[in-house]
């Protein structure tokens, strides 16, 4: 294992820490009051966040961006833009802007859809998710966004994500309201605990439900915990018709 292993753990995140020493204090408060309590973004603060960005991708090699999302492939997706803008006189500018930082419009008629819209209105956009890092990958700035179609539809598996926490937030912020808390913000954790039971095919096929279903289906307590033998830490036991 390397020695510096503190240094380069989260060394090619735009993390909290980099924006905290690369923006200027008031647009550092901005983005945070967008992250922390979701007030609009200022079309201004995105332009000096997207310039910081470029500046420390760039200063870690990278020569691209694309904004990384996750359509209903089961996989990620990216569309690589170079930050070189060319100009009028031959030359080249590595520009950035807060409107490309924002959204951008890839091509989503390779994208399941669910039926929502013909091929030929493949309009799909993406939208900057700032609750989630940005990060360098291959030489190339990823920004984490969500998918949707121009009216709204959710084309990933983050969007339903995102709305889903937003509302949780808006019931729990009315508890705290009623204890007379002031607002703040809440983060939802998914999946901090998964358990999974593995049956044999034989048993599998006598349960019309899981046949049914092919997923695992909550049901009544068992009739023992965790009080014998079949604990988190017991043996395995040889299966019967091995």
């Amino acid at each position: 294992m390397p020695s510096n292993v503190s240094e380069i753990y989260g060394s090619l995140v735009f993390n909290e820490h980099v924006m905290a020493e690369r923006l200027p204090s008031v647009t550092y408060k901005a983005l945070m009051r967008t992250i922390e309590r979701g007030e609009p973004l200022d079309i201004e603060v995105a332009n000096v966040v997207a310039h910081s960005m470029k500046e420390w991708a760039i200063e870690h090699g990278a020569t691209h961006y694309t904004h990384w999302f996750q359509p209903l492939t089961g996989m990620t997706s990216e569309k690589h833009d170079s930050f070189l803008d060319p100009i009028s006189d031959g030359r080249a500018l590595m520009r950035f802007s807060g409107k490309e930082l924002i959204q951008s419009e890839p091509d989503a008629s390779s994208f399941p859809n669910g039926g929502l819209r013909a091929t030929f209105e493949a309009r799909g956009y993406t939208a900057w998710d700032p609750t989630s890092y940005a990060f360098i990958k291959d030489e190339v700035l990823c920004i984490p966004t969500a998918f949707c179609s121009y009216t709204g539809e959710a084309l990933d598996e983050k969007t339903p994500l995102l709305r889903s926490m937003a509302v949780i937030s808006e019931q729990v912020n009315r508890v705290l309201t009623l204890f007379g808390e002031p607002r703040r913000r809440i983060d939802v954790t998914v999946g901090c605990e998964q358990e999974y039971f593995l049956i044999s095919e034989e048993e599998y096929k006598q349960r019309l439900d899981l046949m049914l279903t092919n997923r695992t289906l909550f049901g009544y307590a068992p009739c023992k915990g965790q009080e014998l033998d079949d604990h988190y830490f017991g043996a395995i036991r040889r299966s019967t018709s091995s």
